[in-house]
């Protein structure tokens, strides 16, 4: 029995425009519930972004946080002033209104701002975990290296009424660096296509002539461009262009990389560039390449594949969840930098494989909605309202 509408309460100290892959699918699931549900987000305010806004059905609060001084990435003080800020106004809103539900998106630093008023009101208290908040291999600080911050991950595991994880990698790494040995319900993440017109490289100022290679997201330690970029080095690889769209800390350093590799001219930044150009870049590419250290799920690679793409990248991470060695694309041993240029060399000897395989990829791509993804949330949802109200 499916509640009418259901009033929904979600934290996340990231939410787009700020931040990454994790914020953006929040919003996704959020805007899908908000077709049939009253939802709302407690987040992080970022330059002129208006405090309070409707967006996507979605009723959003941005709070204050100290030392946000950039976009794509959070400062540490900004992490930690989140947690306190989200309780207080999460008291307003929950003397105003009650909900039904409360979702965390992030263990921490978003989890320690929800938790306790969820607790305080007992309202059920949902944890979704997006693998980067309790597993990066990329950080010395990483959660799962700090006592500190791997005791608080296992309180909001241990106290929330239902764990969510995007991946059986994600759900694997929560169980092998916490006490935690409750149940985790895995929902596989999705995305929404927008319909957009296609664009000839020519417009898009690309080359036409030779074999284009393009990779998506922020440019973080994590994602390991500096390996890929030492790919187009090796044999087979010495005609590939490759298009970074993203931006980050690591632009500078990366594009230093570049140069001494001798690869201006075969490498091209977009920076931060709005969904459709995104997809229009995806579209004009050849191939979908990463060699990012780890992913909790990856989005970036459903796109890829719903732009016709054949993917290659390592086998580390919740991708492994759908993406299959020879059916997807290629799946490289993590870390093997030569192993990954080969795979890219395959595709540019042999186009008709290529194009095989990302057509495949193009019929595939329904499957990874984000309506399913949120049907899976909504269920979710309504079992531990009914367990903890017995409505």
């Amino acid at each position: 029995m499916t509640l009418s509408r259901m009033k929904i309460l979600t934290f996340d100290y990231e939410y787009p425009p700020v931040g990454g892959g994790g914020g953006v699918v929040h919003a996704l699931i959020a805007e899908e519930l908000a077709k049939t549900h009253e939802v709302s987000v407690v987040t992080s305010a970022f330059d002129k972004l208006p405090r309070q806004e409707i967006r996507g059905g979605v009723r959003i609060y941005r709070l204050p946080v100290i030392g946000r001084g950039d976009v794509n990435t959070a400062s540490l003080v900004s992490m930690l002033s989140y947690p306190p800020l989200a309780w207080i106004i999460a008291s307003k809103l929950m003397r105003r209104e009650k909900f039904d539900v409360i979702n965390s998106h992030f263990a921490v630093p978003t989890a320690p701002g929800s938790l306790p008023p969820a607790k305080l009101a007992d309202v059920p208290h949902v944890l979704s975990l997006h693998g980067g908040d309790i597993y990066d291999p990329s950080k010395k600080l990483s959660p799962h290296r700090l006592p500190g911050v791997r005791a608080t991950v296992n309180w909001t595991l241990r106290l929330s009424d239902a764990v969510v994880a995007q991946s059986t990698n994600t759900r694997e790494n929560a169980y092998r660096y916490y006490r935690y040995r409750g149940p985790i319900e895995v929902i596989p993440l999705g995305i929404r296509q927008p319909q957009v017109p296609d664009a000839s490289r020519a417009q898009l100022g690309l080359p036409g002539d030779r074999f284009l290679a393009i990779t998506v997201g922020r440019l973080v330690k994590r994602k390991g461009i500096d390996q890929l970029l030492k790919a187009l080095t090796y044999p087979g690889c010495t005609d590939v262009h490759l298009l970074i769209v993203g931006d980050g800390p690591e632009r500078d350093p990366l594009t230093k990389i570049a140069s001494q590799l001798g690869l201006n001219g075969r490498v091209t930044f977009t920076g931060r560039v709005e969904e459709r150009l995104k997809w229009q870049l995806l579209k004009c590419a050849d191939a979908y390449v990463s060699s990012t250290l780890h992913e909790g799920f990856g989005l970036v690679y459903l796109e890829g594949m719903a732009a016709g793409l054949p993917v290659v990248t390592f086998d580390h991470g919740g991708q492994v969840d759908f993406l299959r060695d020879g059916e997807t694309g290629f799946l490289v041993t993590a870390g093997d930098t030569a192993g990954l240029a080969a795979a890219v060399a395959r595709l540019v000897t042999n186009p008709a494989e290529g194009k095989r395989i990302g057509a495949r990829n193009l019929e595939r791509a329904p499957r990874h909605r984000i309506e399913e993804c949120a049907r899976g949330y909504e269920a979710l949802f309504e079992r531990v309202i009914a367990e903890k109200t017995g409505r």
